[in-house]
């Protein structure tokens, strides 16, 4: 059997609530070979190894370090995805890691070029892009449908709150909701534009109504955002957590055109469901709805990369620009 033929052999490394879901997508899509589990819950590697019959079950990363693995799937607190992704990379092992890729700019950059040196592939979680709704957006806008656009605003608002005590911790997180959903948004808005250089970032936060000063480590539950980019755009940003919203959640990207406009919306305060329309004045053309399986593709996707041979791609250099939007919003 050919490298070609063969699954890549992975190992997963943290598996909560999203690491078990990526686990299962790549099961589904019979992308990969579970060789290892770690995870320092006893319960969590029970329930890893229920899903993953025959996979190791392993406490730390210097025990899954002991199998032979192709790729590593990392769905750790923030503060660890860089030094762990390192030690992997050195190793000469693929690395997928969840969003955040890493808390600072300064770590996400180290990340990248440890993958360079070691031409390994290194992918993130960035799994709104994947969703059909925001593909047919960016293509709106890549194909001149809508004119040249000269604003998008972007809003995550999330009735909720993580349920982890280390993200409310900005040692361990890097920060709140903007670290958590505005990478997001972030990331979504300038993959449209074709990722300008950004210019004049501000922002303003809030911790239970109130605003914290630039650099103030205290994890904020809403900010808001705005930056200009090369070519003229504007981009505003908005995101919470536990924010009164009368549904789950409002997840919205509009790109606003010389010729129209162009907007995905999640569906009934869904987390999952997910439109998208073209605008024309008082005209609207649909483009996509649900149902829309996606949030596996951007983990099968690198899978199937892995399989095919891949080694370090620059598709993962942009995450130092985003890394580094999201610290001027934090002010550090």
């Amino acid at each position: 059997m050919t490298h070609a033929q063969r699954l890549p052999r992975l190992g997963f490394l943290g598996l909560g609530w999203i690491g078990q879901n990526r686990l299962q997508a790549l099961l589904d899509a019979r992308a990969c070979e579970v060789v290892v589990v770690a995870d320092p819950s006893d319960a969590v590697r029970q329930r890893a190894g229920e899903l993953a019959p025959g996979a190791a079950l392993v406490s730390s990363l210097d025990e899954m370090l002991k199998h032979p693995i192709d790729g590593a799937v990392i769905a750790t607190p923030s503060a660890l995805h860089a030094v762990q992704s390192m030690r992997l990379l050195e190793r000469g092992i693929a690395v997928f890691c969840q969003k955040p890729l890493a808390r600072t700019a300064d770590e996400t950059t180290r990340m990248v070029e440890a993958a360079r040196r070691a031409d390994r592939l290194l992918g993130c979680d960035f799994s709104y892009r994947h969703t059909e709704a925001m593909r047919r957006v960016r293509n709106c806008v890549v194909e001149g449908e809508i004119g040249t656009v000269y604003a998008a605003d972007l809003v995550f608002h999330n009735a909720w709150g993580p349920d982890k005590s280390w993200a409310r911790d900005a040692t361990l997180s890097g920060g709140g909701c903007a670290i958590d959903l505005g990478v997001h948004l972030v990331d979504l808005a300038l993959w449209v534009l074709g990722f300008p250089a950004v210019r004049r970032v501000s922002s303003r936060r809030y911790a239970q109504g109130r605003l914290l000063a630039p650099g103030d480590n205290a994890v904020e539950d809403y900010a808001v955002a705005q930056f200009d980019v090369d070519g003229g755009a504007t981009v505003r940003i908005a995101c919470s957590w536990n924010f009164s919203a009368g549904c789950d959640a409002v997840i919205e990207a509009h790109f606003h055109g010389s010729r129209g406009g162009a907007s995905m919306r999640n569906r009934g305060g869904s987390f999952y469901d997910f439109a998208a329309e073209r605008y024309a004045g008082i005209h609207r053309t649909l483009l996509a709805e649900p149902p829309d399986a996606w949030g596996g593709r951007a983990i099968v996707d690198w899978a199937r990369r892995l399989q095919a041979g891949a080694g370090f791609e620059p598709a993962i250099e942009p995450a130092v620009q985003v890394a580094s939007v999201l610290d001027q919003i934090y002010g550090r």
